[in-house]
């Protein structure tokens, strides 16, 4: 029979996970790695502890009490026999006026209310049990505050006039649909892929909301040219059938595929033995095979550990209180024990409260672990870039010509072709045909990764203010992660925000969500984003989010809580999809678009900033103005006849300007600084004369229309589609298509031109196929501008769609069939991307497999035991890469993290140089390679704020003085500190006034303010 403590130290097994002794990845690992510590606790220390708090103060004195009792009646029952003494122990009423009887009366009344030693232990283990049991689920924490017995809940609540709560509010949302989607191993050269094949959750007669891996076995592939085995799996509810067979149970569905899935593999014996081969040993000392092992994984990592608490030490505690105050501490039973037991009963509550608050500390070391890994600033893992080749030296060209690699992505993308006739051909064999193409296609971009390392620092080191003519930023990564990383560069720098985040349908599982928390999971994934976003926001800027009508109320309370309630502006509706459905009681063909702005009344002040350009005459822009075309007025192009003559008045000089006679103004190329401000043209109309005053079109919605709520004559979602599929042919299946879900780049150049001028940024953390960064090319060729585009996503189609797809935007606007349709015009080449810029970032999955501990540090201090409960993992682990161990950074171009990617991890060299740029919050004006002989200088240059900053990085590792003096002087010699406000280097030196960088690296690497 189970005790109460036994079940309780189950409990506890199962909140620390325990029951996951195979798993070794990620925080299954660093669970195992304390396990030992923690199974001492609850197997040894907890009961001593109990047993302790049993024998002192009040409750000693009533097992003192209860034992003479028990003695008494005992003497009584021999004396007297054994019915003198009741089932309840009251003494019969004959026996009560004897001296022992008096004796047993008196005791009895003092015992009145007073439990046994036994039930007290018991009641004590109950409480915890239901108090941890209500509180914590599957490695998440959820709120569940009953408010009385009937299981009514309470919601923490500050009297706000409107306080919306849902249940993971103080938690950040951590799991990711690419880990969900995409689970892929190596073993012995054979690739398998667990694919996850999207399924209506409401089919096949499901019973209830708790959601299960089942393979689908009759759809196994295997394809031999490859080495891929792709096994797909649904995710949903049980059929009623299925409840009974697997039990409910993962583990039972397991058991089954390890059987099905050989049976069902149409491949060689010897490849099928490859996924029999024993991965491990369990701790029984069973055989797990490399099948076994990788479904527990992608089962178990899929479907726990979706939130870090944010303070979880705060809410468990106050949980606690509350629970105690509510649930145990009844002021009725209190009253009829009377008061001389009141001791005991709070000396119980403070047993609860210790052994709570104990546990409460070993929770909260791994969760506070996790919330430090998660809210740590990300390495920058890989940095490359896109460079049109109008901005590289020809003198780069003969390398450009040799790199096959290079030629053949363009070939894959479409740019060249040998098989027809058309622009684009080329002869690719010949060196002279090559160059040809190279001068003739300016707008072309070479990707820097397929070039060796000194070629790339040669070429970057040829442009001037890399920054200021990096177009796009494109950034592989978790969006949270990105948006901190982003924080002190762009800070109140973003004037534009669109996003399109996942619906929430949970029909296609585009968006995970914890069983039962669907909404919830959704809002906390929002919020987190939304408030990290805002601290990006300038002044007068806005956000755009799309969503559906399942989430739009809660979308709109979000924002309010993220953005605040007063800076709602509208709630944009358009015109998604022109086809009806006849399977739904209402045909939904809008979407909405949510419109919150930075700050509303500075908007409303500077409205006329928010406007869409009036309707009227564009013109050409022959002399490459860089405020772009000219514009008239609707009411005035009529009165413009070409190939007469017009005047052009200065306003403030009246300078009169004449065209050469018999030309029209229109088309005449006159150079800008000719015209001074802004002029009116003066023609005759019926013998009168007046003046219209002529703008820029990247003005003239400074007086343009204010837009409306509802954008029913942009694209739809369909003509997006067929965008797409025209640019990549078929090379883009309707699968990735249906992932990507691309909106219309009218809809979204809308957005862009209501808040940018022509040299704004926009920002969309949903990146998806890259649209946000299609409409803004788009706009900037339009108007001459120079905006820019951040885009973050963490799809694996942010190499098979985004990237190809900018690339092929900036080499030509339209395409068919996945090739060019149309050669760029001047004009629209001009404003094509000069350089894109693209990084990775280090996963948060990454970070915990990325942790080492030291154990020799583990060893000397588990003797106390305060460091045990707190400090085991914060204190071991502080040696680990993916914190920062700046001892590293003597080699400071070999600093090297596990990254995993395709199926293994791998050691790789982190780009910490980009890293600290990033943190520093450094605008790079130059990023240039020195050598000193072997040694290696790489130095960037830039602005923070308005502070002049050099930083400068080499490797220090078994310097000497003379070394220091040496790197000194070449510092000096080639005025690398040359009108330096900060100079910033790695490792000790003696140039002057040069700043250490590691402390400032390695705080802001962990202290950057969160938002989420």
């Amino acid at each position: 029979m189970t005790t109460s403590i036994q079940k309780f130290q189950t409990l506890l097994l199962e909140l620390f996970q325990f029951d996951s002794a195979e798993l070794d990845f990620g925080i299954y690992r660093i669970m195992n790695y304390k396990r030992d510590v923690v199974e001492k606790f609850i197997n040894e220390q907890l009961p001593q502890i109990i047993e302790r708090e049993l024998h002192r103060g009040e409750l000693l004195d009533q097992n003192e009490l209860a034992g003479r009792l028990q003695v008494l009646a005992d003497h009584i029952k021999e004396v007297l026999g054994p019915d003198a003494i009741d089932g309840d122990g009251k003494l019969v009423d004959i026996y009560q006026k004897s001296v022992i009887g008096q004796r047993y009366q008196n005791l009895f009344q003092i015992m009145a209310g007073v439990r046994s030693r036994q039930a007290i232990e018991i009641n004590v283990f109950n409480h915890l049990y239901d108090f941890f049991n209500r509180y914590c689920k599957d490695g998440d924490f959820v709120p569940k505050r009953r408010f009385s017995s009937n299981q009514k809940y309470a919601i923490p609540y500050n009297g706000e006039e409107v306080y919306l709560h849902w249940a993971n509010r103080d938690q950040y949302f951590v799991k990711t649909a690419e880990h969900f989607n995409n689970y892929k191993f190596v073993s012995h050269d054979l690739s398998v892929q667990f694919k996850l094949k999207y399924a209506n959750v409401e089919h096949n007669n499901v019973n209830g909301t708790k959601r299960y891996f089942l393979p689908l076995y009759n759809e196994i592939d295997w394809n031999k040219e490859t080495g891929l085995l792709t096994i797909p799996f649904e995710f949903r509810p049980l059929t009623k059938h299925e409840e009974t067979s697997y039990s409910k149970k993962q583990e039972k569905i397991i058991e089954e595929a390890l059987v099905e899935i050989p049976k069902a593999l149409n491949i060689d014996s010897s490849t099928q033995a490859f996924l029999a081969i024993e991965h491990h040993e369990s701790k029984s000392g069973a055989s797990i095979s490399v099948l076994e092992h990788h479904l527990r994984t992608f089962t178990r990592r899929n479907t726990s550990d979706f939130f870090i608490h944010k303070d979880l030490k705060n809410f468990l505690t106050g949980e606690l209180d509350f629970y105690l105050k509510n649930e145990m501490l009844h002021l009725d039973e209190l009253s009829v024990a009377g008061e001389q037991r009141s001791e005991g009963w709070f000396q119980e509550l403070r047993l609860i409260k210790t052994i709570g608050n104990q546990i409460i500390d070993l929770l909260c070391q791994t969760e506070d672990f996790q919330k430090m890994l998660w809210e740590k600033q990300k390495f920058v893992t890989e940095t490359h870039y896109c460079i049109s080749l109008a901005t590289v030296d020809p003198s780069h060209y003969p390398a450009i010509v040799e790199n096959e690699q290079q030629w053949k992505e363009w070939h894959h993308l479409g740019f060249i072709s040998q098989d027809s006739t058309d622009l684009f051909d080329l002869d690719a064999a010949t060196v002279k045909s090559r160059i040809s193409f190279l001068e003739s296609h300016p707008a072309l971009l070479l990707d820097t990764k397929n070039f060796e390392p000194e070629f790339v620092d040669d070429l970057l080191s040829d442009l001037d203010d890399l920054d200021g003519i990096t177009d796009g930023l494109l950034i592989h990564s978790e969006n949270w992660q990105a948006l901190r990383l982003l924080k002190e560069k762009y800070q109140e720098k973003i004037d534009c925000m669109y996003i399109d985040p996942p619906y929430n349908t949970g029909q296609e599982n585009e968006f995970l969500y914890k069983d039962n928390y669907q909404h919830s999971s959704w809002m906390t994934m929002m919020h987190g984003c939304l408030s990290e976003s805002r601290a990006l926001a300038a002044p007068l800027s806005g956000i755009f989010v799309s969503t559906d009508d399942g989430e739009y109320a809660n979308l709109k309370y979000v924002l309010d809580n993220a953005w605040g309630a007063d800076n709602f502006v509208a709630d944009v509706i358009w015109n998604s999809r022109k086809s009806v459905s006849s399977d739904t009681l209402i045909s939904t063909s809008t979407n909405h678009t949510t419109f919150f702005a930075a700050n509303r009344k500075k908007l409303e002040v500077n409205k006329s900033k928010f406007r869409l350009p009036q309707a009227g005459e564009k013109f050409a822009n022959p002399d490459n103005d860089p405020l772009g075309p000219w514009v008239l007025d609707p009411m005035d192009a009529p009165n413009i006849r070409e190939n007469l003559t017009y005047e052009i008045v200065n306003p403030e000089t009246n300078e009169v300007f004449l065209p050469p006679t018999g030309r029209c103004w229109r088309f005449e190329q006159w150079k800008t600084e000719e015209l001074i401000g802004r002029g009116k043209i003066v023609f005759g109309q019926n013998g009168k004369s007046r003046p219209m005053y002529k703008r820029y079109l990247s003005e003239a919605k400074e007086k343009g229309v204010a837009p409306t709520t509802l954008w029913d004559d942009v694209k739809t979602t369909t003509e997006a589609t067929r965008l797409l599929i025209n640019m990549f042919g078929d090379t883009l299946s309707r699968t990735t298509i249906g992932m990507v879900k691309p909106k219309p780049n009218q809809f979204i150049e809308r957005c862009v031109k209501l808040l940018t001028d022509w040299d704004g940024t926009v920002i969309d953390f949903f990146a998806g196929s890259g649209t946000t960064g299609h409409a803004v090319i788009n706009v900037n060729r339009e108007d001459g501008g120079e905006r820019k585009f951040v885009l973050v996503e963490m799809g694996e189609y942010f190499d098979t769609v985004l990237i190809p797809r900018l690339k092929k935007v900036a080499f030509a606007t339209k395409w068919k069939e996945g090739r060019p349709a149309a050669s760029l015009t001047p004009e629209e080449r001009r404003r094509s991307p000069r350089v894109i810029k693209y990084i990775r970032l280090e996963s948060y999955e990454d970070s915990l497999n990325n942790i080492i501990f030291d154990q020799s540090s583990r060893q000397a201090a588990l003797q106390f035991e305060d460091y045990t409960l707190k400090y085991l993992l914060s204190w071991e682990s502080r040696f680990s890469e993916t914190l920062l161990n700046i001892d590293k950074l003597v080699t400071p171009f070999h600093y090297k993290l596990q990254i995993h990617s395709n199926g293994r991890s791998a050691e790789q060299t982190a780009d910490i140089q980009e890293t600290f740029n990033f943190l520093l919050g450094l605008h790079v004006s130059t990023r240039k390679v020195y050598y000193d002989e072997v040694r290696c200088y790489l130095v960037y240059r830039g602005l923070v704020g308005k502070r002049n900053v050099v930083v400068i990085w080499r490797e220090t590792k078994g310097w000497t003085e003379e070394d220091m003096i040496r790197d000194k002087e070449f510092v000096l010699h080639q005025q690398l500190n040359d009108k330096a406000d900060e100079v910033y280097v790695n490792g000790e030196s003696f140039i002057p006034g040069a700043i250490v960088l590691e402390p400032l690296f390695k705080t802001r690497m962990q202290t950057l303010n969160s938002g989420g």
